[in-house]
């Protein structure tokens, strides 16, 4: 969110696109109306200071805030180049330990939304935000802020009189946040453009103004990833102090030598070039499969994070069908009917909030319940729900470790595996629903995300950047690659099917010998399958567009462990649409020259080195016309 205003308003970087509509708003108490702010914990508050900035923190959070100082170092350092501007004086950081801690922030009175990933305030021009479940993403939200931090700096400091951050739209504000923070490669913005390729409908520049229509995160990074591309990256930056100078207009005019809508014009066909070729002999959204969630079939713009039941009868799944207003469903996974909801949610006596960034939830083996993250009174739980009669039946809470993500309920019924983020670091932990005893199975600063139990339940799948991540030289990878822990000795292999590509949200298929995955390869998000012995890979979508949640990293695909079908969120018109699989066409068709891509990689014990030190100074965020896409060779 944008505005001059300092005593009111804030700069808002939030992680879902639905939320638009809520988030930019002439204030962020307009997303929460009538709601008080719950505060639950009184923090013992810690500092200590690096050259530019004043960090603010908890014991228990304090291994992970000095790596995350590091890095704001290091992204001080190249900010500044790109602004050609530096700090007076040391801004402050306030850092949570996750998001559970930082939705109880008293920095500002309005309630933050489950969506906001951090925020940057005006008044004493100070970034607030958790740590994240992965080193990478911590980075990401970071770098981001901190362009925030130029912009208040250089907008509301005084030393020109004739700047008015008013002039300026938000496409370009939290597009140049994500360009500075993220670069020119990312497949979440190009599966964006793609779309709106496909659709005919990319914006004019007066279009762009519009919030509600064009996501300034993905378009305003798309865009200005054309200008850094053409014009280089200081033209960005350049276009920011001009722009708040002159306004937008005549500031294209002055920089660029063309007018704003000539030059959105040529953005648009340099997009439609780049990516029409990318999408021949490729399948489009509405015709990857049988579509069961949709807002034609259930009322749901958004439908998100499906799971599956064992017998591939029903889906559990997030949507805002009634209002913009996050619930829990189940439907029939045919017909998309809906059979269940979680009545309320947010707002039932069991507890405050529904998790839903992380995943919709897990099913019992036998398909009646379904174990979700919730929140009470400040705190992550897991909280098992019946789907048959409705009814929150009982909920556990784990001492020490107050963020919780991506519960898994083993086949034997009585073990829960889930993610536990503790003082900024995640790891893997499993649950005896029976003892209530609670056992950790990694201990490190690696992200370990998204588990999932081989049907043996002997190991544990899961989403890491263990085998990327230099520690040391702290580099934390941008990617992640599958993980196979076994449960009773610990030991971890790690598997990178596609080399330098996303790899996640494994799901075991029902005999336990293939892995299917989400990998990014060639720029477009489709589904895979691995098999374990061989090595083995296969493709089973080909989009257009991509299979994907609200963020990049969200589980966007489910398998049945016992009939073997498959639900996947598929983006495509601007929506997010539930399609389901039957199980002969989930095992997929053989890839070519890829018969040793899926095999052992690496130990835990030796990480890769980086060839690149990271603690230089790069500037160079992008190089080229638009975002980078490009299909696999």
């Amino acid at each position: 969110m944008f505005s001059p205003v300092r005593s009111r308003f804030l700069l808002v970087t939030a992680l879902l696109a639905v939320l638009v509509g809520s988030l930019l708003v002439p204030s962020v108490q307009a997303q929460y109306f009538g709601k008080n702010k719950a505060q639950y914990e009184q923090f013992s508050w810690k500092t200590f200071e690096t050259e530019h900035f004043a960090f603010y923190f908890y014991p228990a959070e304090k291994r992970a805030v000095r790596d995350a100082a590091r890095m704001a170092e290091r992204w001080y350092a190249r900010h500044t180049q790109v602004f050609q501007h530096r700090f007076e004086e040391k801004k402050p950081i306030i850092l949570y330990a996750n998001g559970a801690d930082f939705r109880q922030t008293s920095v500002i009175d309005q309630p933050i939304s489950p969506g906001t990933g951090g925020f940057t305030e005006p008044m004493m021009e100070r970034v607030v935000m958790p740590l994240t479940a992965s080193y990478g993403e911590t980075s990401h939200v970071l770098g981001h802020e901190l362009v925030h931090s130029f912009h208040f700096d250089i907008g509301l400091g005084g030393s020109d009189g004739n700047f008015s951050l008013q002039n300026l739209p938000a496409w370009l504000i939290e597009g140049m946040a994500e360009y500075l923070s993220v670069g020119r490669k990312s497949t979440h913005t190009t599966m964006w453009m793609r779309d709106a390729v496909r659709r005919g409908e990319m914006p004019s520049f007066e279009e762009l103004a519009n919030p509600r229509e064009y996501f300034p995160y993905r378009y305003g990074h798309a865009f200005l990833a054309y200008i850094g591309g053409k014009y280089g990256d200081p033209a960005v930056t350049d276009l920011f102090k001009q722009g708040g100078r002159s306004g937008l207009r005549p500031a294209i005019r002055q920089l660029f030598g063309v007018s704003p809508d000539s030059l959105a014009a040529e953005w648009a066909q340099a997009t439609r070039e780049a990516y029409l070729p990318l999408m021949e002999n490729r399948t489009a959204p509405d015709s990857v499969g049988k579509k069961v969630l949709s807002a034609d079939i259930n009322g749901g713009r958004v439908n998100i994070s499906p799971s599956l039941s064992p017998d591939g009868r029903y889906v559990a799944f997030i949507s805002e069908r009634e209002l913009f207003d996050f619930n829990l469903y189940v439907a029939d996974a045919q017909t998309g009917e809906v059979v269940a909801e979680l009545d309320r949610a947010g707002m039932t006596s069991h507890f405050n909030a529904l998790r839903f960034i992380g995943s919709a939830g897990t099913w019992s083996p036998d398909g009646r319940r379904l174990a979700f993250v919730s929140s009470a009174e400040g705190d992550n739980q897991i909280t098992i729900w019946s789907a048959t009669d409705e009814e929150v039946k009982r909920s556990f809470q784990v001492e020490g470790v107050t963020a919780l993500k991506n519960p898994a309920w083993s086949s034997g019924g009585n073990r829960l595996a889930f993610v536990g983020n503790d003082g900024g670091i995640s790891d893997l932990y499993v649950l005896d629903m029976e003892t209530k005893n609670v056992r950790q199975l990694t201990n490190d600063r690696y992200a370990d995300l998204q588990p999932t139990w081989s049907p043996d339940g002997g190991t544990i799948a899961f989403s890491t950047d263990r085998a990327e991540t230099n520690l040391d030289r702290l580099n934390p990878s941008k990617k992640m690659d599958l993980g196979l822990i076994d449960v009773e000795s610990r030991e971890i292999a790690v598997r990178e099917p596609f080399g330098d590509a996303l790899h996640h949200n494994p799901q075991f298929s029902p005999d336990g010998q293939s892995l299917y995955f989400i990998s990014d390869k060639g720029g477009f998000k489709d589904i895979y399958r691995m098999e374990r012995s061989s090595g083995d890979l296969f493709r089973v979508t080909r989009l257009q567009t991509g299979v994907s949640g609200i963020t990049a990293l969200a589980p966007a695909m489910s398998v049945a462990s016992q009939a073997g079908s498959m639900m996947v969120s598929v983006y495509g018109d601007g929506r997010y649409t539930g399609v389901r699989l039957p199980a002969g066409k989930a095992k997929g068709s053989p890839l070519p020259d890829t018969t040793t891509a899926g095999r052992l990689k690496v130990s835990p014990s030796s990480p890769r080195e980086p060839e690149k030190d990271e603690d230089a100074p790069d500037t160079n965020a992008g190089r080229g016309s638009v975002p980078d896409g490009t299909e696999e060779k």
